[in-house]
């Protein structure tokens, strides 16, 4: 397994299909989902490619960026069993230049659900994933569906500038208690995490509304609302509960058509998101 640790390494021509799965580290049933499916992609011919980076311009709050788990060593032993072929892993320092001033700005699908309330954090996604396609030079990339936002937005820059990218969504991967698998778990306590499934318990009983027919966004709200909230431990804040169109990630009056139930949680200083598809 190749490992890089500045862009001055990063090799040329490597096999076709190139397929690279980014991430910021700190490896999980999701992340290794993700891999195993990049192979499928490549096939043993091609090259996959694993990038593991806490990109800075995506933290809208020091103390999240400071607290993001890390764990370079064993994300590596990970890579190394699942047989990555290339690990790129570089230093902030040599990934940005200190006074870089170019970002990438996306003003549509950015404004609600995480946009909304983290300001700044989706310009830090763009400029990241853009100058990793621009150093890296994969023919496909892999995202998971529990970052839906990120994952529409990623879709619409490839779309927009043109990227010569494919790029593959990849279901939620979920705790048997149906958490879904983030890093950020790892800073929990035993309590909170405990209680943590409650946001999807929430969403599964608002989603099975559609069964009978409802339309009202706001029932949709409301009955999620209720059960994030029935008997919350005092440390949990929902920070957003919208419902969106799919595809454009506008709110919606009414479901109609393909729509997303999205929610993100703080317990304390630890944020937890989910979606569901209606």
């Amino acid at each position: 397994m190749l490992r890089l640790r500045s862009i001055a390494e990063i090799p040329s021509g490597l096999p076709t299909p190139v397929v690279l799965v980014p991430t910021m580290g700190s490896l999980h049933e999701g992340h290794r989902a993700l891999i195993r499916r990049a192979r499928e992609i490549a096939g043993e011919a091609g090259s996959v490619l694993v990038s593991i980076f806490v990109n800075p311009l995506q933290f809208d709050r020091p103390a999240d960026l400071e607290a993001y788990p890390r764990a370079v060593e064993s994300d590596l032993a990970i890579c190394e069993q699942l047989g990555v072929d290339t690990v790129f892993f570089p230093e902030p320092t040599d990934f940005f230049a200190a006074d870089h001033s170019i970002a990438v700005s996306e003003d549509l699908l950015s404004k609600p659900l995480c946009g909304a309330t983290r300001p700044g954090h989706f310009e830090g996604v763009c400029t990241v994933v853009l100058k990793l396609f621009n150093v890296l030079t994969p023919t496909d990339a892999l995202f998971g569906k529990k970052d839906y936002q990120q994952l529409a937005i990623i879709r619409r820059l490839v779309r927009d500038l043109a990227l010569p990218v494919k790029i593959h969504g990849l279901e939620t991967i979920r705790e048997s208690d149906g958490l879904a698998l983030s890093s950020r778990n790892l800073n929990l306590t035993a309590i909170q995490r405990a209680d943590a499934p409650r946001l999807r318990r929430a969403l599964l009983a608002a989603r099975d509304l559609r069964i009978n027919g409802e339309q009202r966004s706001e029932v949709y709200l409301e009955t999620a609302r209720l059960l994030l909230l029935q008997n919350a431990p005092e440390d949990l804040k929902i920070d957003y509960l919208q419902l969106v169109d799919r595809e454009s990630l506008q709110l919606l009056a009414n479901v109609t058509g393909n729509a997303l139930l999205a929610a993100a949680l703080y317990y304390d200083e630890v944020r937890l998101i989910d979606n569901i598809e209606i």
